[in-house]
């Protein structure tokens, strides 16, 4: 369902930290959102194993503790009355991810909106991070608010200008 109802837009190099490229998977209907690790990102690299995942931003915010309530908080296309979704900008960390190597990568929002929910699932398998990014490996599910939808693809680049810039990282790095 992901390649039919949703048009993936990327963010590389997210604070300037080389390949940790994110992915926005914007529904058809303009409004829903669920950011995952994009195709470069160093997690999805062979040889990485997902240690540890943490949505504890700091002592005093959990990205857990999201609590949304409302009617029909579930159905994509008909979100109303939300309250209690913790707001996020582009740079909002949504957890952090430690790998077996030692390295730990910041996740990052990528778009200004509000938390519907993040992915309990891969605290329990952190493989699916990896096996499954854009289905049930995904990171978090953001609204962006309705007056905002159609201008938060600004600053994302489309499938081909990612490919685009793909290209000349290989090239680069010859």
């Amino acid at each position: 369902g992901a390649e039919r109802y949703f048009t993936r837009w990327y963010k590389p190099d997210v604070k300037g930290r080389p390949c940790e490229d994110f992915c926005v998977l914007q529904h058809s209907n303009r409004r829903i959102c669920v950011i995952t690790l994009a195709e470069a990102h160093p997690l999805l690299q062979s040889g990485k194993t997902i240690k540890n995942i943490n949505y504890q931003i700091s002592a005093n915010c959990s990205r857990l503790q999201n609590k949304v309530s409302g009617k029909s908080k579930r159905t994509c296309l008909f979100i109303f009355q939300m309250q209690g979704a913790q707001f996020l900008t582009e740079l909002a960390p949504l957890c952090r991810i430690s790998s077996s190597d030692g390295e730990e990568y910041t996740i990052y929002s990528c778009i200004r909106g509000r938390l519907i929910e993040v992915n309990e699932n891969i605290l329990s398998n952190p493989a699916l991070l990896q096996e499954k990014p854009s289905t049930e490996g995904y990171i978090a599910v953001v609204l962006p608010k309705f007056e905002e939808s159609k201008s938060i693809t600004q600053g994302l680049l489309t499938q081909k200008e990612y490919e685009e810039v793909l290209l000349k990282r290989r090239s680069s790095a010859s």
